[in-house]
């Protein structure tokens, strides 16, 4: 005879073999390598894509479950629930259609304690959905192995933050032994055959990358540039792998000369094409948080001659202190040559480039950009771009001529102009910079002892804020001090770059007959603009030229020439300038 409770169980039973038993696998990087990076062996494999699957086929062959969907998540961190198939797998059980979930172990299933609880203990069986971790025991219908679930998941977590501990002392060791930390090669250059530590340069990419710094130089921004690329076919980076059997993380695009101005920047703005390694571009928030911070500047990483480079040194500061100066192209799309270097010495602003259809290239001029047809702040500041064409080409033939003929002169007026950065000056600088690091971790740590001291009784409250507000006081004028040295001193590295690429810009020239964009980028730093003067009955425009690194130049006259000759043979070791 059947009961009705009979005839509810037949009932449910039915109702659950319609329904999707989901067998869930999950591997991450951390699974296939090690902490340095190398593949496991065959012992470690256990965990495999494969092995887990096999697991589960078993299982659900051995107890009859038979509508069975595997959903995968290959390379995913378990510290973090937010995975494709994780939440394809999710979706469906808020929509009805999983009546258990079943895992090889806990570990794949996640390694975060809140949310792997949350969902197992409270989510699965509000919802109907039996959760089962074969490894383990655990059944959360018939609450089989549920009692030790917290520790497992507990036990996960704390597995999860070793190995990121570990990870990230490899990553440190690397790094103090001088070794490269990112296994990414940009776009340029692919990994020697012989050494896969080893770069080498992929020559028909690299070729695109210096293309793309020649364009920088000639005055083209990204956009301009990714358009320049687009129009000559020039093949993107993940379409440029396609093409020579190279393995990619990106897929190409539908258009494959389809460049955008982001790549563009990042190519512009990798430092590796120098030659050098940079470490510890980025970092992320925690284990469980993979959001990507990206560190300053400052706390880069840069080790030198790492590989051979592709852009010289000299070319690439350049470009940076190019882009920070971004020129807007006109109305009309045509620009000047000295779009983003024209400035008024008056109010500080840059002088706008006017080229209006209406009027001819002989028209072309700039003016303040305060002056605001005379209804702004400034006057007007007036120069025709032709004008101004004739005056910086006269000023650098006239100064190439110069330094080739009297090169140590030329050198020598700039370390007596900047006789207050000698080597000595350097040093006591570089010394400071030091000594006033190593004293604020210091009084870091007096900070600490001291609190530790006010909170163990050992030192009076009155007593401990007045130490307080010393260390305080001592290590914030110490900041700014260390801020303001180190601002100085790579202002002055800089210099010294500059006046390389603007020696050797100046040593190559031959008889300049026009101005190119890469030649004025690659010398002109400033150029100023004074209001017209008509004093005189004639109008008269006062121009100031600043070379890259040299500042305003006065070439000397043929007597003064010759004396500071004579000065330089008495003291040949009183003025030296790195160059």
């Amino acid at each position: 005879m059947t009961t009705a409770n009979n005839i509810k169980v037949q009932n449910d039973i039915n109702f659950d073999e319609e329904l999707i038993t989901a067998l869930y696998c999950r591997l991450s990087v951390e699974d296939i390598k090690d902490e340095n990076g190398k593949k496991k062996s065959k012992e470690d494999e256990s965990n495999s894509i494969s092995n887990q699957k096999q697991i589960l086929l078993d299982y659900c062959a051995k107890h009859g479950y038979k509508n069975t969907m595997f959903f995968v998540d290959d390379g995913i961190s378990g510290t973090s629930f937010d995975r494709s198939d994780f939440n394809r797998m999710q979706k469906m059980v808020e929509e009805g259609k999983i009546c258990r979930i079943i895992v090889k172990d806990l570990s794949r299933f996640g390694r975060e304690q809140v949310e792997a609880g949350r969902l197992t203990q409270i989510v699965y069986p509000s919802l109907g959905v039996t959760f089962i971790s074969i490894q383990e025991n655990v059944n959360s219908t018939t609450g089989e192995g549920m009692e030790m679930l917290p520790f497992y998941n507990i036990f996960n977590e704390w597995y999860a933050a070793q190995t990121s501990k570990k990870i990230r002392a490899v990553w440190q060791s690397k790094a103090d032994h001088g070794e490269r930390i990112s296994a990414t090669v940009p776009f340029g250059y692919m990994k020697s055959p012989d050494n896969s530590k080893q770069w080498i340069i992929d020559e028909p990419a690299a070729e695109i990358v210096r293309k793309i710094f020649d364009l920088c130089l000639a005055g083209k921004g990204p956009s301009q540039i990714a358009r320049q690329l687009e129009a000559e076919k020039v093949l993107v980076p993940s379409a440029y792998y396609e093409s020579v059997d190279r393995k990619t993380r990106n897929t190409p695009p539908a258009n494959p000369y389809a460049w955008c101005s982001s790549a563009v920047v990042g190519i512009l703005e990798n430092r590796q094409y120098t030659g050098c390694a940079v470490n510890f571009k980025s970092t992320t928030v925690s284990y469980k948080v993979h959001k990507i911070i990206h560190n300053a500047v400052e706390d880069y990483q840069i080790i030198p001659n790492m590989q051979e480079p592709i852009i010289s040194e000299d070319v690439w500061l350049r470009v940076q202190e190019l882009r920070k100066n971004r020129r807007r192209p006109t109305a009309t799309g045509r620009t000047s040559l000295f779009s983003g270097l024209v400035f008024c010495p008056d109010c500080g602003a840059k002088l706008h480039f006017a080229a209006a259809k209406s009027i001819t290239r002989n028209q072309e001029h700039f003016r303040c950009s305060n002056y605001k047809s005379g209804r702004g702040t400034c006057t007007i500041h007036y120069i025709r771009d032709v004008v101004l064409e004739k005056i910086v080409l006269e000023a650098i033939s006239d100064l190439a001529d110069f330094v080739k003929c009297h090169e140590p002169v030329f050198l020598y007026m700039l370390a007596k102009k900047n006789n207050a950065m000698r080597q000595q000056e350097f040093k006591r600088l570089e010394r400071f910079v030091e000594n006033g690091t190593r004293r604020i971790a210091e009084l870091d740590k007096l900070f600490e002892n001291a609190f530790e001291r006010n909170v163990l009784g050992k030192l009076e409250d009155d007593r401990y804020e007045r130490m307080v507000l010393s260390y305080e006081k001592e290590q914030k004028e110490l900041i700014a001090e260390v801020a303001e040295s180190q601002r100085i001193l790579e202002k002055a590295e800089q210099q010294v770059v500059d006046l390389r690429l603007l020696l050797r810009t100046l040593r190559e020239m031959t008889d300049v007959k026009e101005l190119t964009p890469t030649l004025v980028n690659s010398l002109i730093e400033r150029i100023e603009v004074h209001n017209n003067d008509k004093s005189s009955g004639h109008c008269y425009v006062k121009v100031d030229i600043y070379f890259t690194a040299a500042g305003m130049i006065d070439i000397p006259t043929e007597e003064e020439t010759l004396a500071m000759m004579a000065e330089i043979r008495e003291n040949p070791q009183e003025f030296r300038f790195v160059a």
